[in-house]
């Protein structure tokens, strides 16, 4: 999907908390729709610029929880490109460490 996209999502919050957004809405003189996306955009670029959440991306895409294209997604092109060498390092050097130990058995 592209960022020309839009998928219409559902979800509820706390009756507070959408009334803050639709009072920044009113001064912003926009809507809440874009106050949420906003925040959300806001949200998901801090999240990548964590280093506790970047590794909790990291390993859900060692896991094989997550793709490679949604690993770039969330912390860019280059730095996914170097946890895609990573993991393969990690997938080689795991099945060097079996065939030695199968054959020192």
């Amino acid at each position: 999907m592209s960022s020309g996209d839009k998928k219409r999502v559902q979800f509820r919050a706390p009756e507070s908390l959408v009334g803050r957004a639709d009072t920044l809405a009113a001064v912003r003189e926009t809507d809440r729709t874009e106050i949420l996306i906003d925040a959300l955009r806001e949200y998901l670029h801090d999240a990548a610029s964590s280093d506790r959440i970047v590794q909790e991306i990291a390993d859900a895409y060692y896991a094989d929880e997550i793709s490679f294209d949604e690993l770039a997604e969330l912390v860019g092109h280059e730095q996914a490109a170097n946890f895609r060498v990573l993991k393969q390092q990690l997938n080689d050097e795991f099945v060097d460490a079996v065939a030695e130990g199968i054959t020192d058995s």
